[in-house]
């Protein structure tokens, strides 16, 4: 049986290179980096080696990186750190209906301490309007958090223009470039953010590994009491292994990105266009046009994803409905819901996540074996059966 795995949103694979040089790290050079003895210098100084190539992807100067386990500490330390810091100016926060679940409930744990938390509803596909932000803004606003794209829908945000209207109005903007860092274009300076979230796995690094960019002049409350590790603002003893195979993840991202973005493009396109034109009642979610490279989403009417997921993966296809956070639970996606997609529509999503290891030949595989399952739950759905009754085909 073919085996295809279109769910790199959830996982990728650690590429040869980046475990070549983690594992010395995991054998010999054991050492922790806070030590003064020679056991703690080769950890040192390939963590500030790690920290120069994370920076590279992003164009920001090493110094403000703070390394973290993932995306979602990442994104917590900025959402509450930033807030918390600003506490005497003021209790306003601004986010967007769409974030990703890091984002959301580092929110709504800042409202049970008092905060105000201002949701921004974005349009049909998942876009938020700049001028939404702007008007939310208020005397005592200290922070903006929005995405740079959504993994789930695949939308690219109006980064650029929602970072003006922080600018004007000196309110701190974060972003979670989680989805997008490797596969978009990233400069700090020529965006404009303040604070921007990373994670190891998204590009082909190991899980456990993540960090935070933070402008300088930006203060930041840290999460955890302990030690002096990262500036005093993330304590702990730090992943080196995983760190430094983040560092050679984003290294190989910067180097290769043409490239990659370039093949992921082509599959994502032809899965878009092919799909629709074998199986009645789909479409896709998310902006038609300004979407990641890698993405693929769609919600199929009549059925529901978990069916179309464990029958999918018989046939020795793997991709997720939702996003890698929820697919565990049947519920409906709260990134659909704010596209206004209706619940029973909502409840059909597919996502294919494409990897630089795919090929025509998985697509071709997916055009052919997904229309029979598709026929296959739809023959068992009551919806169905009441539409086709109705008079529709």
């Amino acid at each position: 049986m073919r085996k295809v795995y279109l769910d790199h949103y959830a996982a990728t694979p650690v590429l040869p290179e980046v475990m070549g040089e983690m594992l010395p790290f995991m054998e010999s050079d054991f050492g922790n980096p806070s030590s003064i003895h020679s056991w703690g210098d080769k950890p040192r100084e390939a963590l500030e080696a790690a920290r120069i190539r994370v920076a590279g992807l992003i164009g920001a100067p090493p110094e403000e990186i703070i390394f973290t386990s993932g995306g979602t500490e990442a994104n917590n330390l900025a959402v509450k750190g930033i807030s918390w810091a600003a506490r005497k100016k003021g209790n306003h926060v601004i986010i967007s209906s769409v974030e990703h679940f890091s984002v959301l409930h580092a929110a709504s744990t800042l409202e049970k301490f008092g905060f105000e938390v201002t949701r921004i509803e974005v349009d049909k596909h998942g876009t938020i309007n700049p001028d939404s932000v702007a008007d939310a803004v208020r005397d005592n606003t200290v922070l903006i958090s929005v995405m740079t794209a959504n993994g789930e829908i695949g939308t690219i945000q109006p980064i650029n223009e929602i970072a003006r209207v922080s600018a004007e109005k000196k309110i701190p903007f974060h972003t979670d470039a989680v989805a997008a860092a490797g596969y978009i274009p990233i400069n700090i300076n020529e965006i404009g953010v303040d604070a921007l979230s990373l994670a190891s796995d998204m590009i082909y690094g190991p899980k456990g590994a993540g960090a935070l960019w933070v402008r300088r002049g930006i203060r930041i409350m840290p999460l955890f009491d302990g030690g002096t590790q990262e500036g005093g603002r993330r304590s702990g003893t730090e992943n080196v292994p995983g760190l430094v195979g983040m560092g050679k993840a984003a290294e190989l991202a910067s180097l290769n990105m043409k490239e990659r973005v370039s093949r992921l493009e082509n599959l994502r396109d032809l899965l878009i266009e092919r799909l629709p034109a074998a199986i009645p009642h789909i479409r896709l979610t998310g902006h038609p046009d300004n979407r990641l490279p890698w993405n693929a989403s769609f919600a199929v009417e009549f059925i529901e994803g978990e069916g179309m997921l464990l029958l999918l993966d018989n046939t020795g296809v793997a991709v997720s409905s939702g996003s890698a956070c929820t697919s565990r639970a049947l519920k409906g996606s709260h990134v659909l819901t704010a596209c206004e997609i209706p619940p029973e529509i909502a409840q059909g999503s597919l996502l294919f996540s494409f990897g630089i290891d795919n090929s025509v030949e998985d697509v071709n595989y997916v055009v052919e074996v997904l229309p029979p399952i598709i026929e296959r739950l739809r023959q068992m759905s009551p919806l169905y059966d009441k539409f086709v009754k109705e008079g529709g085909k």
